[in-house]
Order: C-alpha cells, then sequence, then structure tokens
C-alpha cells in the first residue's frame, strides 16, 4: 500500500488544521483530519465555474470572483471559459494553500497562478466583497464544504443573512452567484431566496462516473 506523504501544514485563523498530503499521484487537503477536497474528486468545483462563467464567455472585460482556491480547479475552469481580457479575482484565507498552489514542485495550479488574468488576494472573501461593491460579473463560493458541512467556524458569516446581502451588493446587473456545498441544504437555500434571489439546484458528481453528489446552488436576483 503507497503511504501518505505530508507534504505541508497549516493553521486558519480560528485554529483549524489544514494538511496537503499526496498519494499514489493524487494531491488531497485535510481539515483536522477530514478531507476537504482531493485531485482525484473535482468534477463538482469545475461545474462551479462552467454554471458561473458561461454566461460570460463573450463579455468584454469580464470580471469574477472565487471565494477560496482549493486546489484551483475552479479557478482552472473560469479561465477556461472567460476571455483574454477577463479577470479572476481569487479569495484565500490561508497564505499557505495559496503556496502549496503555487509551488512547481506539485501538479496543482501553478500556471492557472501566473495566467495574467488571475488575481490572487490573501483575504477573508467577505472583505474582497465589501471592497468590491457591485464589482463582479460572476461569483463563485466554495470555502469549506458549504453552509450545512463547514468544518472551519470562520467561513459561517459567509451563508449568514449579512454574508448574502454582501455576496449581492458585489454583484453587476445581470450576474450570477454559484455555492458549492457537499450536500442539499434547503434551509439555506431558502436564506438566498428570501434575500430576493431566484435559486436553481444542481446536483453534481464528484468524479465523472462515481463519488457521492454535491449540490450547486446557482442564484440570480
Amino acid at each position: 500500500m503507497k503511504r501518505y506523504e505530508r507534504l505541508g501544514e497549516a493553521r486558519t485563523p480560528n485554529g483549524t488544521t489544514l494538511a496537503l498530503y499526496r498519494h499514489d499521484g493524487a494531491y488531497l487537503i485535510r481539515a483536522d483530519g477530514v478531507e476537504l477536497m482531493s485531485t482525484r474528486r473535482h468534477l463538482s468545483e469545475d461545474r462551479l465555474a462552467d454554471v458561473a462563467c458561461a454566461p460570460l464567455g463573450e463579455r468584454p472585460n469580464a470580471r469574477a470572483l472565487i471565494g477560496g482556491l482549493g486546489l484551483g480547479f475552479t479557478l482552472r475552469a473560469a479561465l477556461r471559459q472567460l476571455r483574454d481580457d477577463a479577470e479572476v479575482v481569487v479569495a484565500e484565507l490561508v497564505p499557505e494553500v495559496i503556496a502549496w498552489n503555487a509551488d512547481e514542485r506539485y501538479e496543482l495550479s501553478a500556471a492557472a497562478i501566473r495566467d495574467p488574468r488571475t488575481r490572487i488576494v490573501n483575504d477573508d472573501v467577505l472583505a474582497v466583497l465589501a471592497a468590491n461593491p457591485a464589482g463582479f460579473d460572476a461569483i463563485m463560493l466554495d470555502t469549506d464544504n458549504g453552509p450545512d458541512g463547514m468544518l472551519m467556524s470562520e467561513n459561517a458569516p459567509l451563508y449568514a443573512a449579512g454574508g448574502i446581502a454582501l455576496t449581492i451588493a458585489a454583484l453587476r446587473p445581470g450576474g450570477r452567484i454559484a455555492y458549492w456545498s457537499v450536500g442539499d441544504d434547503r434551509p439555506f437555500a431558502g436564506a438566498l431566496q428570501r434575500a430576493g434571489l431566484r435559486v436553481e439546484t444542481l446536483r453534481v458528481r464528484a468524479h465523472d462516473t462515481a463519488g457521492p453528489m454535491h449540490t450547486l446552488y446557482v442564484a440570480t436576483p
């Protein structure tokens, strides 16, 4: 059996331990020992960018925000959808996660980070939203395991009423918000609707042919 190689460790502001592992050619991040994401299962992360950014494929100077870098799959998918004059801002709270993705030794997201359309911001996504009123054509939020599966308490405000309102305020006319969730969360979908959003719920596999089903909420004013 091939061993898990621990490549790095970080702590979130509230004390959760994140660790990057390599196993049999794949990479994964665990939060306090629980798998948070893996390079083997990322279809739903790709789809998050597809549903948010596909309508922007021909829009000049489109601007998109991704909350949570993860292992970079949503970033890469967004770049595939957008024109050369677009900008993709990625807000990542943990600097080590940025460093892991940028490390050329790992098969992660160094090329996507070097893309001239990419701007990485080491900050809470709520702060980036607050600093950019009416600033984005698409907002993709994939922090933690979603509103009901959180492993890191610092992410909770994003899914509360105030965080939803801040996200809506950062959206340009005609834009859309896409949330990733590890599972179905009807109370959260209800909170989005109460905030004045139309909500489409999509169920997407973690992998092309197998694995658990994840939920995407596509929300538009």
